[in-house]
């Protein structure tokens, strides 16, 4: 997919085309799509997008319909049941993260009433300082995984390429980055997913 936008390279295309057309770039504002999208940023650090996609209903089950509460309770065992879960990715360091990424999550519920209200109190930001923030707040979230999480729920702009039809159905949705008076609407990014 390289040299061309991911909007070119998901049309047609079996996973990458639904989920381009439905849901990356949309705003949403439920805890459960929002961590679902950032285990699944953190799931394809080093890996493509399509194999995320793949496995997007295995990591569902696995993380039992991503319920940040049972999550951040998880221990050894549900550590183990993970790591030996062939349906996804089985890396400790990830599925570490998540673990610790739910109890961080479950905090911001408690002192800001929701993932979406902490994310809300904080926009707008530049990338750079999003992802200072996300550093400093959550596990093996780096630039990469920081940016895409942002984008694909609208907090970032450039999940779609402004002559693509899914922007005109995105920017209908008044995203977070079009509130703070974005003048201009960069190029989609170059697909790299």
């Amino acid at each position: 997919m390289a040299g061309t936008t991911y909007c070119e390279a998901a049309h047609g295309h079996p996973l990458h085309a639904r989920y381009h057309d439905t849901e990356y770039g949309f705003p949403n504002r439920e805890d459960e799509v929002l961590f679902e999208r950032l285990v699944l940023e953190i799931n394809q650090a080093g890996l493509s997008w399509l194999t995320v996609l793949k496995k997007r209903e295995a990591f569902r089950l696995a993380f039992e319909g991503y319920d940040i509460d049972r999550i951040a309770a998880y221990d050894d065992a549900d550590r183990r049941r993970l790591l030996e879960d062939q349906g996804i990715i089985r890396n400790r360091l990830k599925i570490d993260a998540v673990i610790h990424n739910a109890g961080v999550v479950r905090q911001l519920r408690r002192e800001y009433g929701s993932f979406a209200a902490w994310l809300d109190a904080h926009h707008p930001l530049s990338k750079v300082d999003w992802v200072r923030l996300f550093r400093k707040t959550f596990r093996f979230t780096g630039g990469e995984i920081v940016g895409e999480f942002l984008m694909s729920l609208g907090y970032l702009p450039g999940a779609h390429h402004p002559g693509c039809p899914v922007f005109q159905v995105v920017d209908a949705l008044d995203p977070p980055w079009r509130r703070v008076g974005a003048d201009h609407v960069p190029d989609a990014k170059k697909a790299s997913r």
